[in-house]
């Protein structure tokens, strides 16, 4: 799909096809696709992020099963393989040191968890992810699940504006996303 005009008009089972790219949740694309036709793409956007955090762990759990580990090249050519490599790249210029960190970082994390590291790397320097990873492994599971969440919805909306044109031509994952401004990992949008 190359517009918010093709994404309105697909049908249904191509549409949640496409979504699936951004969000592997199966109630997520079809809460999406139930909110056609868009308006505009932030519209669309801030309907991706709502109905990421509207789902349940066991939704958020399926959807973060595909995400490669933070600092690990994603295999394959598959959609979200290659929007995690795009979105990782500031990663994968880490020196030796980071690299090491945020393995055994990874490693602490999912004893810890049991199940991936998720973060929006998008826009961030490996170090700021290394430091946000120490952070959250002193969460308890409540919190961090929150936090899962919302780093999900701001993936999702990244991957979701790149899904549509953008009449401004720059990529959504050069970009923040407006959740970031939010005090409250996994707090709700504003209304």
């Amino acid at each position: 799909m190359a517009t918010l005009d093709d994404f309105n008009a697909e049908p249904a089972d191509r549409a949640v096809q496409a979504l699936r790219a951004c969000n592997a949740a199966p109630r997520f694309a079809a809460a999406v696709v139930a909110g056609r036709p868009y308006p505009d793409v932030d519209a669309l956007v801030t309907r991706a992020e709502e109905a990421v955090r509207r789902l349940p762990w066991e939704e958020v759990e399926l959807a973060i099963g595909v995400h490669p580990r933070i600092g690990e090249q994603p295999e394959g050519s598959s959609p979200e393989a290659e929007a995690s490599r795009r979105e990782q790249s500031a990663v994968g210029s880490a020196d030796d040191a980071t690299r090491t960190a945020l393995a055994e970082g990874n490693r602490a994390y999912e004893e810890r968890f049991d199940h991936v590291f998720l973060i929006r790397a998008a826009g961030r320097s490996p170090e700021e992810v290394l430091a946000e990873l120490r952070r959250r492994l002193d969460n308890d599971e409540e919190r961090e699940r929150a936090e899962v969440t919302g780093q999900l919805a701001e993936i999702t909306a990244l991957r979701v504006r790149d899904l549509v044109s953008d009449a401004t031509g720059e990529r959504a994952w050069q970009r923040a996303p407006a959740s970031e401004e939010r005090d409250e990992p996994g707090a709700e949008p504003p209304a």
